[in-house]
Formats: C-alpha cells, sequence, structure tokens
C-alpha cells in the first residue's frame, strides 16, 4: 500500500462511543496537524504533530495503533483530513466550528488560543460530551463523487456568471448595440456573436445576408425578433465607444467570450458526469421523482442528503441541516423565531430552488405557497415553509425507497385531514 493512502473500505465495525478506550482531539491546518489523546479520566496519554503529507499520515497510524478503540473529533465534516481519519479505522467526530470555540474558552475563559490547547479542548470535550454526539459515518463512494462533481459544477456555474457580468460591462462601455440585441449573455451563441463581429464596425460593415446567416444558424429567426434585430445590428456603430476604447474592450471581450467558451465546455462534460452518476445509483428513482428537480436538482438533493437512512433518523434533522427548519428562542415570556443560518448551504440552496420550481408543476404546492403570501409572508419565507413540507415528504420516501406519486400523497392528505386541500378543493 502506498504510504499515506488509506484503506476506505474499511471491513472492521466501528466503535460506538460506550466501546471507546480513548478520545482524542485534531486541530488540522494545510501543512501540519496536532493530536492530543487522552485516558477516560482526562489525563492525557499522547500529544503528537505530524506532516499532512503521505508519510505523516503513515506516522500517524503507527502511533494509533497503540489505542485500538480511539475516537477523534475534528473541526470539520468533509475533506482530506477526515477521509485520512476514517481510513485508519478510527471513530470520527465532527465538531462545528462554533461550537468547538465554545469549548475551547470553557477550557481557557481568558481567550488563550493554540494549536494544543485547540486539540485538548476537543479531545477532553469528546470524553464529557461525546456521547451525545453522532459519529462520522464513511460515504459511500458513489455518493462522495456525485456531492463533489455537484458542488463544482456549481462552483463554475458561478464563475461564468462573474464572466458573463464582466462581459457586459465591457460591451457596456463600446458596444451598447450588442447589449440591445441580446438579454441573456449566459447562453453560448451570444459569444459566438461577439466573436463573429467583437466591434460594432465589423457588425455595421457586414452584409446583410451574413447577419442574417448567423440568425438561422444559431436557430434564432423569430418573425417578431429578427427584423429589430437587424435593424439594431444596421445602426450598430451610430452609438458607441471610441476608437480607442473600442480596440482596447474588444480585446477585453473576445478575452472573455474564450473564457467562456472553455468554461461551458467544461460544464458540459460535468453535466455529462453527473447525469450517468445519477441514474446508476439505486435511489435515482426516488430523487428524480420529485416534481420540479429536474435534470440538475435531484443529483444534487442525493449528493447532498447520501444513501445512508440512518443518518437522518428523523424529518427534522434533515430540515434542520438543510436550513428551512427556524431557530427558537424563549425566556420567559418572549418568543422569538428567526431564520435557521448555520446549515449545509449547498443543500439550503438547492432546496429552495427545488421548492420555488415545484410551483410550477404541483398544484397543492403552489396554493400553499399562495396562501403564506397571503397571510403577510415574503417570498423567500413562504418558499422556506414550502421546503420544510417537501423536505419531510422526502424524508419518509427516502426512508422507504418509495417515488413519488402525487395520488398517494393526495389520498393521504384526505387521509390525515390536512388544511392544504381546503385552499383548492378541486385540485390535488
Amino acid at each position: 500500500m502506498t504510504p499515506g493512502q488509506p484503506t476506505m473500505h474499511r471491513k472492521e465495525r466501528m466503535k460506538t462511543y460506550s466501546e471507546l478506550s480513548h478520545f482524542g482531539g485534531l486541530d488540522w491546518a494545510k501543512h501540519h496537524h496536532d493530536i492530543c489523546i487522552l485516558e477516560p479520566q482526562g489525563q492525557i496519554v499522547e500529544r503528537l504533530r505530524f506532516e499532512h503529507s503521505g508519510p505523516g499520515w503513515e506516522k500517524f497510524r503507527q502511533q494509533i495503533q497503540k489505542y485500538p478503540a480511539l475516537g477523534i473529533a475534528v473541526e470539520t465534516s468533509q475533506g482530506a483530513v477526515v477521509e485520512q481519519l476514517l481510513g485508519s479505522g478510527v471513530t470520527v467526530y465532527p465538531v462545528h466550528p462554533k461550537a468547538a470555540k465554545e469549548y475551547r474558552k470553557r477550557q481557557a475563559p481568558s481567550g488563550t488560543k493554540d494549536d494544543e490547547l485547540d486539540s485538548w479542548s476537543l479531545a477532553d470535550a469528546l470524553r464529557m460530551d461525546g456521547g451525545h454526539w453522532r459519529a462520522l459515518r464513511p460515504q459511500d463512494p458513489m455518493i462522495e463523487e456525485l456531492r463533489l462533481l455537484c458542488r463544482d459544477e456549481a462552483e463554475l456555474i458561478e464563475q461564468r456568471t462573474a464572466l458573463v457580468n464582466q462581459l457586459q460591462a465591457a460591451l457596456g462601455e463600446y458596444y451598447p448595440a450588442a447589449l440591445e440585441a441580446f438579454e441573456d449573455w449566459t447562453v453560448p451563441y451570444t459569444w459566438e456573436f461577439i466573436a463573429c463581429f467583437p466591434t460594432p464596425q465589423e457588425l455595421a460593415g457586414a452584409t446583410v445576408h451574413r447577419r442574417r446567416v448567423f440568425l438561422h444558424t444559431h436557430k434564432l429567426w423569430r418573425p417578431g425578433s429578427a427584423d429589430k434585430r437587424l435593424a439594431i445590428f444596421a445602426r450598430a456603430d451610430q452609438f458607441c465607444g471610441g476608437e480607442a476604447v473600442t480596440r482596447a474592450k474588444s480585446r477585453l471581450a473576445l478575452s472573455l467570450v474564450k473564457l467562456l467558451q472553455a468554461v461551458q465546455k467544461q460544464l458540459d462534460e460535468y453535466r455529462v458526469a453527473i447525469e450517468h452518476l445519477f441514474a446508476e445509483h439505486p435511489d435515482h428513482g426516488v430523487f428524480g421523482s420529485l416534481p420540479g428537480v429536474g435534470e440538475k436538482l435531484g443529483p444534487r438533493l442525493l449528493g447532498s442528503i447520501g444513501a445512508d437512512r440512518g443518518q437522518y433518523p428523523n424529518a427534522q434533522g434533515l430540515q434542520c441541516v438543510a436550513g428551512s427548519a427556524p431557530v427558537s428562542f424563549k425566556s420567559g415570556q418572549m418568543r422569538r423565531v428567526k431564520i435557521r443560518w448555520h446549515c449545509d448551504r449547498f443543500l439550503r440552496h438547492t432546496v429552495h430552488l427545488w421548492a420555488g420550481c415545484s410551483l410550477k408543476t404541483c398544484t397543492w404546492a403552489a396554493a400553499y405557497y399562495q396562501a403564506k403570501r397571503a397571510a403577510g409572508q415574503s417570498h423567500a419565507c413562504a418558499l422556506r415553509c414550502l421546503a420544510q413540507r417537501w423536505l419531510k415528504i422526502l424524508w419518509k420516501m427516502w426512508q422507504t425507497h418509495t417515488p413519488y406519486d402525487p395520488e398517494l400523497h393526495a389520498r393521504n392528505q384526505q387521509r390525515h385531514g390536512s388544511w392544504v386541500l381546503q385552499l383548492n378543493p378541486k385540485k390535488t
């Protein structure tokens, strides 16, 4: 086995908290990590610093062989460090950064901070409070790959959006006619338009036949819009940037077009890989059957929620992680409810989009949303309330491996006397 390469497919059963004989805390960093190991009475039995490298992790695995029932608390739930820990045979307990900060303050109220203190405070927190924590389980490799692909795809989309904004800003300085002719600059034919006609002068000087050919080639010829676009093309040089500005900004626009085309090519490849993985997963039928998920949101939901049914023993846990469940504050006669900010933000964004898309395909969802809006809630708040209901439905489907059935859902609403039926009694 290559040094530093963990064995991810563990054959041994993960130790439960009651079976742990030692408790560790790992303070991770970019180049090195610090670990502190405690015995059940709280005495420090070992401290170790090792490099974040193959030999470093091999040194770590050799050192912990003395502790066959070791649990380790770490201030993250994903990444290379967690992957190495899971592959090393230890039981991993992820700790939220805000919770880790409070545990450190419990041990050092003065506010002092160093790597050894951080690792010790995590180890002691696991020893004292870990009985109520949930250990991190190794993810299904297919789910892990799907999750990473979906999140990387979203980041590439954000980069494309940034490039589109830069392109529109450049065109606004020297090429207003292009912005007038096309509204959506996220579609590739608009980038091809700049590649074919990089300046207003080239567009105005082109023949009418060449302009028509561009519209026909990219299937943009419409009875209403074609003549309007041709008129804009003909007068493109009447209102534009000066000579120096045009030379400089057209160069920038062409550079951005090449970048956009490269990013779009990668996005197309990502989409093929994601759809392939999603189609092969056994839960494809569950997540793909949800109203409004389309080709993008279904894989994102599956990648974020996973296939481990024990991760969310009840719907409320899933709703909290997804950020749809509110946070309540009670003290005496005061009671307040506010939005939950500490959650899986990618999952929250995915669920928010899904709730919005479901309005177009699901009658009861649209009626529920309209009722919340009529009650004075904002668009975002109404979608969060709808997402709360959708996640409860999804959790039950997920637990029972059952695809969404609108008729079955309607019968369940009638059997339980759901108030949603009163909003639109003729349609379900």
